[in-house]
């Protein structure tokens, strides 16, 4: 079996499950989330634990258990403690301000560029003098919170050279050396 399949999820306090045709809705303090599942894979809400089990040990049914245990797992963190993504703008002049739901990004274009945000992600920016402008992104949904931030990465990726552009906070950019280092 699946390592990931078998192992149980766990239903913290204020979070109520419902599986009905096919579909698991997660109800938390940070909002509902619902997922449709395969209909060959059993999902079974019982003593506080969730059991995701599968009919047979085809290649498909052993795919599609560990993927719908980790779907229902981040649904259920998700709408219990929730997601929060922070993003560094590394670059002279680039600015991230956000008014409401939509997020401005001066990232040394001739142009600003305007990002309408989901209703599901709250935003906020925050600069600091002397410090690089930071974006802080929080939502229960973790799939739709991932693709939002590599949908603002993918705007101006950090280069190698300067290390200029959008990345994760904690994240390391393998630098190249430049033209110079390799004359001699």
């Amino acid at each position: 079996m699946s390592r990931i399949g078998k192992t149980p999820i766990e239903i913290p306090a204020g979070v109520s499950i419902q599986v009905k045709d096919n579909t698991v809705t997660v109800k938390g303090p940070k909002g509902e989330l619902s997922q449709t599942i395969n209909p060959d894979i059993n999902v079974e809400v019982a003593d506080g634990h969730i059991h995701v089990t599968r009919p047979s040990d085809d290649r498909e049914h052993r795919a599609q258990h560990g993927l719908y245990r980790a779907l229902i797992h981040n649904m259920v963190v998700g709408v219990s403690e929730g997601y929060k993504k922070e993003m560094e703008l590394v670059g002279v002049g680039y600015r991230a301000t956000a008014t409401g739901q939509v997020l401005e990004l001066a990232l040394g274009f001739s142009h600003a560029i305007y990002i309408k945000m989901p209703k599901e992600i709250k935003i906020e920016a925050k600069s600091e003098r002397n410090k690089n402008p930071l974006i802080i992104l929080e939502s229960p949904d973790k799939q739709l919170l991932g693709q939002v931030c590599a949908k603002i990465r993918s705007l101006r990726k950090p280069e190698p050279y300067k290390g200029k552009g959008i990345k994760f906070v904690g994240e390391i950019i393998r630098r190249k050396s430049g033209k110079s280092a390799n004359a001699k």
